[in-house]
């Protein structure tokens, strides 16, 4: 039978990159898309023909949970991380849809904002440094045992419960990124957030921001790198290779290639654009929490705050080997291309 993949977010940033790969390694597959205007389907089927477009949004439960429940793959990465309302609707239709004999695997986009929960807990302590770093590997009970009120938490449980409830007939894998960098390869949005709103601090406020102490470390992945991860669980689940190492309580994935300290990138970022002559004279300027807040929104909180993990689940269990270039190598092309943004 020819696997059925449900996809969310197709036209963001990282379901399209997703959908790239995918669709272009296993043109064979039979793809479904939600999608929310028909504007945007448009050009989903523009780059992609032979993908069927569901119109609605995530708050469309009936249609989630229906799509779930024909589908043998779902991968949700449309505000998976937060929205809960789309995550029990899934679910909701993985479970109706399944049995033993015929499971159905859940690809569910997390994110390590949810690694910093010591720091949001502590306004003083932005820009400190950390030595905490998770292993998904020889700690994964750490990952999927977080506190309650950290980022992201509450819908990871909703995903967590769903692979242990029904862990015969359904296998969850949370996949959580860190910064991605790097052109998205999808048809719509193709632009991260972090990096290149840090990139565009420098280029408008003409400065370089170092968010309280200024060493707050992350990890970092490039998008196409994160984008083989999905290609690689979904061949695992298509498979039907249901290892106790890749779903359930242990199929949490860290994805990383590489960490950087904030300030350390932003004095890099600016440091490149004097010298590519986008800039000039600039200075560093001290944030604190509501400043940041004020000038840039949460992501520039976020470069402040610490969250660093070793990704070795994938590594061991996929053979997954990233090799793109780091994000210090991209930093060049991230200041040109919001230079074009804001031009």
């Amino acid at each position: 039978m020819t696997p059925k993949i449900f996809i969310t977010g197709a036209t963001g940033y990282i379901g399209g990159d997703i959908l790239y790969a995918l669709y272009n390694k296993h043109p064979d597959y039979e793809y479904t898309a939600l999608v929310r205007t028909q504007h945007k389907a448009e050009q989903v089927t523009k780059a992609y023909p032979r993908v069927r477009i569901v119109l609605g949004d995530l708050n469309d439960s009936a249609i989630l949970e229906g799509e779930a429940a024909k589908a043998e793959v779902v991968i949700h990465t449309a505000d998976a991380s937060d929205h809960e309302g789309a995550a029990k609707s899934i679910a909701k239709g993985l479970a109706s849809g399944n049995s033993k004999n015929n499971p159905r695997f859940w690809l569910h986009t997390g994110g390590t904002g949810i690694l910093c929960w010591e720091d949001m807990r502590h306004d003083d302590r932005l820009g400190t440094h950390s030595d905490k770093e998770y292993n998904d590997w020889t700690a994964v009970q750490d990952l999927t045992n977080l506190p309650d009120d950290a980022f992201h938490r509450n819908v990871d449980k909703i995903v967590l419960e769903a692979g242990s409830k029904n862990s015969d007939s359904v296998k969850t894998a949370i996949v959580c990124p860190p910064t991605i960098y790097g052109q998205g390869r999808g048809p719509v949005h193709t632009r991260s957030r972090q990096a290149y709103e840090l990139a565009k601090f420098i280029l408008t406020h003409e400065s370089v921001p170092i968010i309280g102490e200024g060493k707050a470390r992350w990890n970092n992945i490039h998008i196409a790198d994160l984008a083989d991860v999905f290609v690689l669980l979904t061949e695992a689940a298509v498979s039907e290779n249901i290892s106790n190492e890749l779903w359930g309580e242990k199929g949490y994935f860290l994805t990383e290639n590489g960490q950087h300290v904030w300030a350390d990138i932003a004095r890099l970022m600016g440091k490149k654009a004097e010298g590519l002559g986008l800039v000039q004279g600039l200075k560093e300027q001290a944030l604190g929490k509501d400043q940041a807040l004020n000038q840039a929104g949460f992501e520039a909180v976020s470069w402040g705050l610490n969250s660093r993990g070793k990704a070795q689940r994938a590594r061991e269990t996929l053979g997954w080997k990233p090799y793109r270039p780091s994000l210090e190598d991209e930093v060049e092309g991230i200041l040109k291309y919001e230079k074009t943004r804001l031009q």
